[in-house]
């Protein structure tokens, strides 16, 4: 393949930081742009929106013009991208499934309760507080199942990189941790 380079539009602690992490271990260059504020009306969002109408983070686009979002998405094609980087099994590999299966649940089950807990006022404006709690235990009790999965083996733990950095940054991150 060859080497295209990437932009990406993140913001320091946010989940930008999975596809740095990402662009790295592929060896894949980039240069990042700080949209911090985004979330707000102003400088930030506008560069964003110009790029990405829906204004997210990370906003991935490579040097043709291809325009990447969705943490999930871009592992699974850098992954394609880069398949000697290691970031999942390959095709055909009985590793695979329980791969996808555990890298889309981490996206979908776990990534989507920081949206919810570090803006609880935009879902529950009269209680957020108590909103932010129950998505806090909601998270505690997806990453206490995942646990008791792969202590019974029932989940497989073959590690692969792209879910390793998954549960390391979403191990670690914490609404309004700085």
């Amino acid at each position: 393949m060859t080497e295209q380079s990437w932009t990406v539009f993140g913001v320091a602690g946010w989940g930008s930081v999975l596809a740095e992490a990402l662009l790295t271990r592929c060896g894949a260059p980039y240069q990042y742009v700080d949209v911090e504020g985004f979330d707000a009306p102003g400088p930030a969002r506008d560069r964003l929106v110009a790029v990405n109408p829906l204004a997210q983070i990370p906003t991935l686009i490579r040097a043709d013009g291809l325009v990447m979002t969705e943490s999930v998405a871009i592992a699974l094609l850098l992954a394609e991208l880069y398949p000697n980087a290691g970031l999942a099994p390959a095709v055909g590999s009985p590793a695979r499934a329980a791969f996808l299966r555990r890298l889309v649940w981490m996206g979908t089950a776990v990534y989507s309760t920081f949206g919810y807990a570090d803006y609880p006022q935009r879902w529950a404006p009269s209680e957020p507080e108590v909103l932010r709690e129950t998505v806090r235990e909601h998270r505690r009790a997806l990453w206490i199942n995942y646990e008791a999965a792969l202590a019974s083996r029932s989940e497989p733990l073959d590690p692969d990189w792209a879910t390793s950095v998954f549960i390391s940054v979403m191990t670690r991150w914490g609404p309004g941790r700085a």
